[in-house]
């Protein structure tokens, strides 16, 4: 069975930090281009970052680009997402994603992923 199990979300305030984690099972870690996405209340979905798992390769949304990093631990399937100088805009659910031909810039834009997560929700106080 397929999972990616997201974790670290909470509640921070504006300036902070937080880490979030992607356990990944069931499928080809290397194989995939895994990431994050986000939907804050009544907006779309938005890609925000990803990583190519078997070069480590990183792509960023400008929204985000120097104040987030993703990483990946091939070793334990695990994709993290570093979160710092957080922004109240910041505030969304943020969701794993996996896809096995999506990779680079297009991977951000692109909604039909092989595998989802089910969430982990990150507020931003003021």
């Amino acid at each position: 069975e397929v999972q990616l199990v997201e974790s670290g979300g909470g509640l921070v305030q504006a300036g902070g930090s937080l880490r979030l984690s992607c356990a990944a099972s069931g499928f080809t870690f290397d194989d995939y281009a895994i990431g994050w996405f986000r939907q804050a209340p009544g907006k779309e979905r938005e890609g925000v970052s990803c990583i190519s798992t078997s070069d480590g390769n990183t792509y960023y949304a400008d929204s985000v680009k120097g104040r987030f990093t993703i990483s990946s631990d091939n070793a334990k399937n695990t994709v993290y997402l570093q979160m710092n100088s957080l922004k109240p805009e910041d505030t969304a659910v943020y969701y794993c994603a996996a896809d096995k031909k999506q990779y680079g810039r297009s991977w951000l834009d692109y909604y039909g992923m092989d595998y989802w997560g089910k969430g982990t929700l990150v507020t931003v106080s003021s």
